[in-house]
């Protein structure tokens, strides 16, 4: 009887949400795995087909989902765990290997590959324009896994170092207060007329990009669906775009 075929993981970026996004590498470990494993919403971008396994789940279970992706790998199965745009930004990556650290020592031996993805954020900055052409730094606004107190610190110092900024999670139902507190901190100490995009479901047949200045930016102008990209000191306006010098 022939050896059963060794399993495989591999944490994969789907990009934005536009198909036209998701990379050949990615497409090529989809069409060739058992499972696919993810939140819900990113496992449902995978169509279904003969001999795929579909495991969804919630939101705020990433070292479970890990767990159970790494247990099915070394059982053989040829596993891809899904996240939207890159998995290593606020994503799987970073969880898949949380969960390897502490888990069983054969899992370390397993076939594991990160294929990255189109983030959010650079398909954002795409579609605006230009505005991370210099330096620029990405900032998780969600206080899920870290105090609030501490987006607010991270915030402060990149306006201090002058980066322009990327802000994922701006807003939700449950943090409705907290994206306002954001856009009054940066009023203490940016101009008004300091560019602020605000990107929502880009690459998607909703897409929105909205070019604004902090003076007229307002909190409900961003929810979970928004990425919202801060200009640098230095980021201006070219017609309909923005865009920020690649000089200092």
């Amino acid at each position: 009887m022939a050896a059963a075929a060794p399993g495989w993981l591999a944490v994969a970026g789907l990009g934005p949400g536009g198909a036209g996004l998701v990379t050949p590498e990615v497409s090529a470990a989809l069409a060739g795995a058992t499972d696919i494993v993810g939140y819900a919403p990113y496992v449902a971008r995978v169509p279904a087909r003969a001999g795929l396994v579909l495991h969804a789940s919630d939101n705020r279970v990433e070292l479970e989902r890990a767990r159970h992706a790494l247990s099915l790998a070394a059982a053989g199965r040829r596993v891809v765990v899904v996240s939207s745009g890159d998995p290593g930004v606020f994503a799987m990556a970073s969880a898949l290997f949380e969960a390897l650290e502490a888990g069983p020592p054969d899992w370390a031996g397993l076939d594991i590959r990160i294929l990255p993805g189109i983030t959010a954020m650079l398909a954002a900055a795409a579609a605006a324009g230009a505005p991370l052409g210099h330096d620029f730094c990405a900032i998780n606004l969600s206080d899920n896994l870290k105090p609030f107190d501490l987006v607010l610190k991270r915030i402060r110092l990149a306006v201090e170092g002058d980066f322009a900024m990327a802000f994922y999670n701006p807003r939700s139902r449950a943090r409705a207060a907290q994206f306002a507190q954001v856009l009054d901190l940066l009023r203490e100490s940016c101009a008004p007329g300091r560019l602020v995009i605000f990107a929502r479901a880009v690459s998607t047949p909703d897409e929105d990009i909205r070019i604004t200045t902090l003076a007229d930016a307002r909190p409900d102008m961003a929810d979970m669906r928004t990425v919202v990209l801060v200009g640098s000191s230095r980021t201006r306006r070219a017609g309909r775009f923005a865009y920020t010098p690649r000089s200092a």
